[in-house]
């Protein structure tokens, strides 16, 4: 099935999920706004990458945790392309803090990030996909939307709040052609090169994984493709784990 060109705005896709992602619907042939908040050489570079794919690109930089920002990247996609049809939030960060000495200003960080960024940019582009009858928006979780884990109260709160903002949208917008979803990415390679504990907790993870390997971030952005097409149109508010049969 061939496909209208459409605009995908993929937060946090300078590198790994976030840019497989972007380069997998430029595949599909549809123009990306590529987002980071502080690497805007990687920005480009994926930019690049798509436009030889034949497709407009538009990089727009900005720290999702932040309300206004989150409107000022939506906005210069609306300025460029005129709508946003397909709306990925990947971006999410990931600190480890003991529950009893996380500052609140660290817990309201990370709520920031991890779903209220979620919920600023679906306001933005969600008026859009409704004059249009069509639209897409995936929310990327992890397994802390389904497994709490310690030391990461904030990230499992959050994610599980993502899940929850993914159900109420789903059967908000689905009757007006809008479908959401969330995808539970397992341990993926090459998440966090520079940060030896994630590269530990990968390393303890990977000896649960049924497959006997971690995931790659093409694996994850072909689930995110699909649920983002016309082929995944019946598909809405569900949670889809990407992570080779890990249970906990």
């Amino acid at each position: 099935m061939t496909e209208l060109r459409r605009t995908a705005l993929i937060t946090g896709s300078g590198r790994n999920i976030g840019r497989a992602t972007a380069l997998a619907l430029a595949a599909k042939g549809h123009n990306v706004v590529v987002n980071g908040s502080r690497n805007k050489d990687a920005c480009d570079a994926v930019a690049a990458e798509a436009a030889k794919l034949g497709v407009k690109t538009l990089v727009a930089m900005g720290d999702v945790g932040d309300a206004r920002t989150c409107g000022d990247i939506a906005g210069a996609a609306l300025d460029e392309f005129g709508t946003v049809d397909i709306l990925v939030n990947n971006a999410a960060i990931r600190p480890e803090s003991p529950f009893l000495d996380m500052s609140e200003e660290e817990w309201n960080r990370v709520l920031a990030v991890d779903m209220s960024a979620a919920f600023w940019l679906s306001r933005a582009c969600l008026p859009g996909m409704i004059d249009k009858g069509w639209g897409r928006i995936v929310n990327v979780a992890g397994m802390n939307a389904i497994h709490g884990y310690k030391g990461r109260a904030h990230v499992s709160v959050a994610k599980h709040a993502a899940w929850g903002l993914t159900k109420a949208l789903a059967k908000e917008f689905g009757a007006r052609g809008i479908s959401t979803n969330i995808v539970s990415p397992g341990p993926i390679a090459g998440d966090h090169p520079d940060d030896p504990d994630m590269a530990a907790h990968i390393a303890a993870q990977e000896s649960k994984i049924p497959l006997g390997r971690l995931g790659l971030p093409e694996e994850v952005a072909a689930t995110i493709s699909l649920l983002t097409s016309d082929d995944g149109a019946f598909i809405n508010g569900q949670l889809i784990q990407v992570n080779g049969g890990t249970q906990t």
